[in-house]
């Protein structure tokens, strides 16, 4: 087997293990899951951010009050350096909820950014921190309306604001410096993803 082809076969992993992350997440499937991660394995979400432990258990008891958050992936980028990896998949994350007594879906569009190491022979996950890059928040039902708090929105970043406007109504304590399409946070990611790669620890 050549570099070229072994350094492909390398990606595929990655790839696949980032696939496997959303299919087992979003079907409960939280023994499988569990594979994906190193040990010290960092979960960052809207909602959430924490240890891949705690998210499952968080997870968990937010299915059973009913809450739904799915994810589609499109494709993907990754870059391998020895041991390490970073990989970057286009993503969207999907909930429904009520919003003012109003079911409403929301649907954002962003990208996972992964911080991938190789131990005895598998890569998985130390970092998963996402990228939101646009949002949108509709009704269920075409035919109600939905009147938001104009302040209230404009309070959290552009990327994310009606996710988190959605996760902020039921509930949760949504983070409001996460990394968008552009800025400082993302800019940062960047710069903690190039010295992952070179070697450095993400801190």
């Amino acid at each position: 087997m050549s570099d070229g082809e072994k350094e492909l076969l390398e990606r595929q992993r990655i790839r696949e293990t980032v696939e496997n992350w959303v299919v087992w997440r979003d079907s409960n499937q939280w023994e499988k899951f569990r594979s994906v991660w190193h040990p010290e394995g960092v979960m960052m979400a809207t909602w959430f951010q924490g240890s891949y432990e705690t998210f499952i258990k968080v997870s968990q008891e937010g299915f059973s009050k009913g809450v739904r958050i799915l994810h589609f992936l499109g494709g993907s980028n990754v870059e391998v350096q020895g041991k390490r990896a970073i990989a970057q998949t286009k993503m969207t994350i999907s909930q429904r909820a009520a919003v003012h007594e109003v079911v409403c879906d929301v649907v954002c569009t962003g990208r996972f950014y992964d911080f991938f190491e190789k131990r005895k022979g598998e890569w998985k996950i130390v970092l998963r921190q996402p990228i939101y890059e646009k949002d949108r928040l509709d009704p269920v039902n075409p035919a109600e309306t939905l009147s938001l708090d104009a302040t209230l929105l404009a309070s959290f970043p552009e990327g994310y604001r009606h996710l988190a406007y959605l996760q902020s109504s039921i509930g949760y304590d949504v983070k409001r410096d996460m990394p968008v399409l552009h800025g400082e946070e993302v800019d940062g990611l960047y710069e903690k993803g190039a010295r992952w790669l070179a070697g450095n620890s993400i801190e």
